[in-house]
């Protein structure tokens, strides 16, 4: 935008990226004109209607998952939050690669760890 190159700009990049891997949508749709983005398309559905906009291939991963889908879901909304984070427009406040890659590895365990584990057995 107009500013030196930082990792900032590459933090806010991937933010981008994980938004469109989840809606499925790309920046430039057509739907985003008149000061609507991607990013506000997204922040205007979270966390409670993120279901309306995700990509339906990814809702039907909850459907295969049956009893595990509150989980997937909980996953898949933690995601677009580091999409937020990642991806807001003042460089100070998105978050460091570090800790989005700590996150995500904490995602990736929740999805991972055994069902019983889940339910307490």
């Amino acid at each position: 935008m107009g500013s030196k190159l930082s990792t900032n700009g590459d933090v806010y990049s991937y933010g981008i990226i994980l938004l469109e891997m989840l809606t499925r949508k790309r920046p430039m749709n057509e739907r985003f004109k008149e000061g609507l983005s991607l990013r506000n398309f997204v922040k205007t559905a979270f966390p409670d209607r993120v279901v309306e906009i995700i990509d339906p291939i990814l809702l039907q991963e909850s459907v295969r998952r049956g009893s595990a889908a509150d989980i997937h879901l909980q996953c898949l909304n933690s995601i677009f939050e580091i999409g937020l984070i990642c991806s807001t427009e003042r460089p100070s406040e998105r978050m460091n690669m570090s800790n989005v890659i700590t996150k995500l590895c904490s995602i990736r365990d929740k999805l991972l760890r055994p069902t019983r584990l889940r339910r307490g057995i």
